[in-house]
């Protein structure tokens, strides 16, 4: 029954993508209504569906390469309707929901078969850890779609041909607040989901660290973004540096999150 909710979920976040994009070039109000209201139905049927798992498998559905990706993605439209509701900056939807339609696309390419938590993915650490992480992450995503938002309005504004598109996206300062807040809470839930995973790593294999191939990327994904809060806080990177660095620093995310688990072999290796 969850496989079929999440059909469902991927058809929305499509349309969802679709219409903020046409929301972008159109910006029309009764566009942007439609695709909030198409997205926001996707998170509905998303978090029906991960419900729906959780009963079937008897865990919390983040352990498989099916499983992990649709998490993030729920996480990340989450977080980013939260800010929509808030702040009310539509346009950054259509950067937001192509991440999560191409998650949720990835999500479906891997065996959606319920298989058996192996002995050390029993523990009430694993939806600690991992939410933790998939929080960090999703904020990371945002911090992301702004550092683009903001290297392509800087584009326009030093090319002197401002067109229509410039008013449809935020100015650079608010694009770079959302930048450095997202940068300092991301930050913060990496550094706690790395500390909970240490002391998870101690219960199970009797070691808080073992150079592991996950752990070692999750520690350079955090120095990256530790080097970079140090450059905006003490040296003054703000705008375009800061945003070029967003923007590499999700790329690390994503390997850490999908390429360590596809490319490289270790104990974080999920199933597929």
């Amino acid at each position: 029954m969850n496989t079929l909710f999440f059909k469902i979920v991927v058809v929305f976040y499509l349309a969802g993508t679709f219409s903020y994009l046409l929301y972008l070039f159109k910006q029309k109000p009764h566009i942007s209504k439609a695709a909030t209201i198409i997205l926001t139905s996707g998170f509905v049927f998303h978090t029906i569906s991960l419900i729906v798992r959780y009963f079937e498998a008897g865990y919390t559905p983040i352990t498989s390469l099916y499983e992990a990706p649709s998490f993030l993605a729920w996480t990340i439209v989450g977080v980013y309707l939260f800010i929509q509701f808030k702040y009310r900056i539509t346009s950054l939807g259509s950067f937001i929901s192509p991440v999560a339609s191409i998650l949720t696309l990835v999500s479906s390419a891997f065996s959606k078969e319920i298989v058996p938590l192996s002995p050390v993915l029993r523990s009430f650490w694993l939806p600690i850890h991992v939410i933790l992480a998939f929080l960090g992450d999703a904020i990371f995503a945002l911090a992301f779609c702004a550092g683009v938002m903001y290297l392509i309005q800087e584009h326009q504004i030093k090319s002197k041909k401002i067109g229509s598109f410039y008013h449809r996206l935020p100015s650079l300062k608010l694009l770079d607040d959302i930048n450095h807040y997202s940068l300092t809470i991301g930050f913060l839930l990496l550094t706690m989901a790395m500390v909970t995973g240490s002391i998870w790593a101690r219960h199970a294999w009797g070691a808080f660290w073992s150079w592991d191939a996950k752990q070692v990327w999750s520690l350079l994904t955090w120095v990256f973004y530790a080097a970079l809060l140090h450059g905006r806080i003490n040296i003054g990177w703000r705008g375009r540096v800061a945003a070029v660095f967003a923007i590499l620093g999700f790329f690390a995310v994503m390997f850490s999150f999908l390429g360590v688990n596809t490319l490289l072999s270790g104990l974080h290796t999920y199933d597929r």
